[in-house]
């Protein structure tokens, strides 16, 4: 797998080096390829002309670039992130972590990431999404073409780290999400604890991995991999 694969060890390493108040912050970007990741696609959720997505800031309606380390995005429309070849099929876990920056007033926005991904840049689009927002909710859904299906409803958690004004010692606050299926049970994790888990067998697990954002959402991604 490029990109994500290829590094998730080098940045397991690193995020265990780097203390919270040294994380890539997108006012003073760290690292030297501060360019658009090659190979990764960007799907929206609506068909929208003239979107662009740069590493320029200022002209940017997303900015998307590789930020040592990890990935970076703030994001104008929300859609998806990912690269192609990155794929999971089996019994396998999906880790993210996630660095989520002052919301200002838009704490119901989600972020986080999907799995089982196929024919992302067609009509019949599919995937299964797991995401969490800066109210201390999580949600699972399952998209397929236009149509969303509700696994898992906003829920409530204590296991979510909140971003809160005036009250969060960093630039930013971190969530690390994952997901393992095994044989014919699909788990969420936030930091370590399970939030939920449901039968697989009518939902498809195998296909593409990658990011998730929603609207205006000011994120950066130390960490997206999987295990097997």
């Amino acid at each position: 797998m490029k990109t994500a694969i290829s590094f998730v060890v080098w940045v397991l390493f690193c995020s265990t080096m780097v203390m919270a108040q040294d994380r890539p912050d997108p006012n003073k970007p760290q690292g030297t390829n501060l360019e658009v990741p090659e190979g990764w696609e960007v799907r929206l959720d609506h068909e929208m002309e003239g979107v662009a997505i740069s590493s320029k800031p200022a002209s940017a309606d997303i900015y998307f670039v590789n930020m040592t380390p990890g990935w970076h995005i703030t994001t104008g429309p929300a859609g998806i992130f990912y690269h192609p070849e990155n794929t999971a099929s089996g019994d396998f876990i999906v880790k993210s972590e996630l660095h989520f920056f002052d919301p200002g007033d838009r704490n119901r926005e989600g972020y986080g990431f999907f799995l089982g991904g196929s024919d992302l840049k067609g009509e019949n689009q599919s995937y299964i999404y797991f995401l969490l927002r800066n109210t201390a909710e999580f949600l699972v859904k399952q998209r397929t073409g236009e149509e969303t299906e509700v696994l898992q409803n906003w829920t409530p958690s204590s296991a979510i780290v909140k971003y809160e004004s005036g009250v969060t010692e960093n630039s930013s606050v971190m969530n690390t999400l994952e997901v393992a299926v095994f044989g014919n049970i699909i788990s969420f994790s936030i930091n370590g604890e399970e939030v939920a888990s449901m039968n697989s067998s009518k939902l498809t697990t195998d296909g593409i991995f990658g990011l998730r954002v929603n609207h205006s959402v000011n994120l950066h991604i130390s960490d997206l991999g999987m295990e097997q």
